[in-house]
């Protein structure tokens, strides 16, 4: 799968815009972002990545800066190198999850010690959004629930759930090469329960429920499948989503509102959001 970076440079440096920016290219095909000094990194498969209308959005100006942007092929067989070097440090979620690499060496000590190898796929707990699903399933009993994560990049949900002693696990990417890396952490976490497909929400079981589903995409993605979601929620079931801005909660409700679902919990990180629905 060949990869492509764009480095986008911001001037002035604005990091609401970043996030901006970020949002709107993940709507155009990227699917791994890093914020840098001078702007925004992002990386994202050729085949998925709409370049006409990338190069449109980076050639105008945002809220008032200034963006260029170079794009780049990317070797795969370098990119655990580039993270080992770059941008991928243990991270501590909560006072229960340390979240690190094979590669890390001085990793703190916690309850959950999740190992993930982050090739090209999103979720290492750096990102508000992973961050604030993976607070949110700290503080709720997984134990011998059945868990669906829609959007799993590394796993790393799916994997937490496992630790959780959660009894089923179903772990969806549309990204080939996403769903090859949560294997592979599966397998470095002992998670071999975990069962990875790949697919979008016409590849979730329509004859199965899960108690919670966890779902950190996109807002338009979201909207899309959240029919497909509220399908296979347990009537005492929970919705989980992210990966959209607190202004986005307004079209989101509405979306839950005609499925029968209302909003219950909400959290922010910056301008990020996630919300927690049920019937």
């Amino acid at each position: 799968m060949n990869y492509l970076e764009c480095h986008v440079t911001v001037k002035p440096v604005n990091t609401d815009v970043c996030d901006v920016l970020a949002s709107l290219l993940g709507e155009l095909g990227f699917d791994s972002f890093s914020q840098t000094d001078d702007g925004l990194l992002a990386w994202g498969t050729q085949d998925a990545l709409d370049i006409p209308r990338i190069e449109e959005l980076l050639s105008a100006p945002l809220f008032g800066t200034e963006c260029t942007y170079s794009i780049k092929p990317v070797p795969s067989e370098n990119w655990n190198e580039t993270w080992e070097k770059n941008y991928f440090q243990p991270i501590v979620i909560g006072q229960d999850c340390v979240i690190h690499s094979s590669f890390h060496t001085d990793v703190p000590q916690a309850r959950y010690d999740i190992v993930i190898d982050p090739k090209m796929a999103f979720g290492t707990g750096h990102h508000e959004t992973t961050s604030m699903m993976l607070e949110a399933m700290l503080s709720i009993d997984l134990q011998d629930k059945h868990f669906l994560d829609m959007g799993c990049g590394t796993a790393v949900l799916g994997i937490l759930a496992s630790m959780k002693s959660a009894k089923r696990i179903l772990a969806i990417d549309i990204d080939e090469w996403a769903t090859e890396n949560a294997i592979e952490n599966c397998r470095l976490n002992h998670a071999a329960q975990i069962e990875v497909l790949t697919g979008g929400a016409e590849t979730i079981p329509v004859h199965e429920s899960f108690d919670y589903i966890f779902a950190n995409i996109n807002r338009n993605i979201l909207l899309e499948d959240m029919p497909a979601y509220a399908a296979v929620l347990d009537a005492k079931g929970t919705l989980y989503m992210s990966g959209f801005y607190l202004e986005d909660l307004v079209v989101l409700d509405e979306k839950a509102k005609d499925l029968g679902l209302k909003r219950i919990k909400t959290f922010q990180k910056n301008k990020w959001a996630a919300a927690a629905y049920c019937f």
